[in-house]
């Protein structure tokens, strides 16, 4: 899979957009922001430059897109006015902000909404703060970016858990059955150990390629404010490590399995014994769930602490990790529910809602491959399941790393 080419969220506004099913990365920027402005006012303790230079890494579309942009602008103000420097005339900071992600994100999208977001800061803080330029990036940041010592600030959420590419060695052309991942589309607990560490090595070239290529571009003590989606243990001991994906092919393999419906006849009646898996009867090829592996490894605290320390061109200011509930802890769902209600339509339980915010961010990958027509049926089969795991566990919980860095 090209993921320069493939993957992207779901563009537009519309009810699958990325931009109305983020709730979950809208609650993480939320969780994150003392650890951003932490570290940006520590940044700004000895000087504040001209212009402060940010980038913000893997930035998506919709709401969440100049969130924290807008959030770093805000610590930047606090401490220019603890400073004593606020009043007309004082020469306040203006602000070069790098928006970067895939070319395949809706970057139409986030650029119809930066002269809003301009006219609202400029509104909001008073004419007396610093102009703000942005920019756009399209490219992927496993790779080189900008110039040497370009950037003050550099923010990445919910974006480096996403690898450059499918390890090598799980896309079946090399016909090696150690490389099968049976029934499984990511890392699993059921998975060989030889999946399991072709997916471990992806991402410790992708993290010490991203620590790398940022060690050039941003300056000896400028700052890096990263989350990512995480495991408790070194292991993975249970379903909830593998969360998404274990249950993504959970859901996939309902739809393999799903065969001819074998009836019987009772005098007049004719009776359905139920299904019987019958080979190339079902709705997806076997095969073809075992050769799809997703880009994605959510890496366990030890994991990145080892990395930071072998790139070694950061210090470790923050490493944390955080609980965030599956469904983001939605504050909108009581509106949700009292519209749709207001509508004689059926409110969306917990699990269908979890499986939108999946689908938008996993659909241009899966009908790729899977192909767009049984999506409906994907998805729909997948919220069924969640709304089952939430039944034993009503308070199931992701976890996220936080990782603030000092560049050396």
């Amino acid at each position: 899979m090209d993921m320069l080419q493939v993957f992207h969220m779901n563009k537009g506004e519309g009810d699958a957009s990325y931009a109305k099913n983020s709730a979950v990365q809208s609650n993480i920027l939320s969780m994150t922001k003392p650890f951003v402005e932490e570290a940006m006012q520590k940044f700004l303790d000895n000087e504040i430059p001209d212009t402060i230079a940010i980038a913000d890494l893997g930035c998506s579309s919709g709401p969440t897109a100049l969130k924290a942009v807008s959030e770093i602008m805000e610590a930047v103000k606090c401490k220019w006015r603890q400073a004593g420097r606020a009043g007309p005339g004082s020469g306040s900071p203006k602000f070069m902000v790098f928006l970067n992600d895939l070319p395949g994100n809706d970057f139409n999208s986030v650029f119809a909404s930066i002269s809003n977001f301009q006219k609202k800061w400029k509104e909001e803080k008073g004419g007396d703060f610093g102009q703000c330029f942005i920019a756009g990036l399209p490219a992927t940041f496993h790779g080189r970016l900008l110039p040497n010592n370009t950037l003050h600030f550099v923010h990445s959420s919910s974006s480096l858990h996403w690898l450059s590419q499918v390890p090598p060695g799980l896309d079946g052309k090399d016909d090696n059955p150690k490389m099968v991942n049976k029934g499984k589309i990511c890392v699993s607990i059921t998975s060989p150990s030889e999946v399991i560490n072709a997916y471990k090595l992806q991402f410790q070239n992708d993290f010490l390629s991203f620590l790398r290529y940022r060690s050039y571009e941003v300056i000896s003590g400028g700052r890096m404010v990263l989350t990512l989606m995480g495991r408790r243990f070194n292991n993975f001991a249970t379903e909830e490590d593998c969360y998404p994906w274990e249950f993504i092919a959970q859901s996939l393999m309902s739809m393999v399995s799903e065969g001819k419906a074998v009836h019987a006849t009772y005098g007049a009646q004719v009776v359905c014994l139920g299904q019987v898996p019958v080979p190339g009867t079902g709705l997806i090829e076997e095969r073809m769930v075992d050769y799809f592996n997703a880009p994605y490894y959510a890496p366990c605290l030890e994991e990145v602490k080892q990395l930071i320390e072998k790139e070694s061109s950061f210090s470790r200011d923050r490493l944390v990790a955080l609980e965030v509930d599956w469904d983001g802890g939605n504050e909108n769902d009581d509106d949700y529910d009292e519209f749709a209600s207001s509508y004689n339509c059926t409110p969306l339980t917990r699990g269908e809602k979890i499986a939108k915010m999946h689908r938008a961010v996993s659909e241009s990958m899966l009908g790729h491959y899977f192909g767009e027509d049984m999506l409906d049926e994907l998805f729909n089969r997948y919220a069924r399941i969640l709304d089952q795991k939430l039944i034993v566990n009503p308070n199931a919980k992701i976890i996220n790393l936080v990782i603030s860095l000092i560049r050396k």
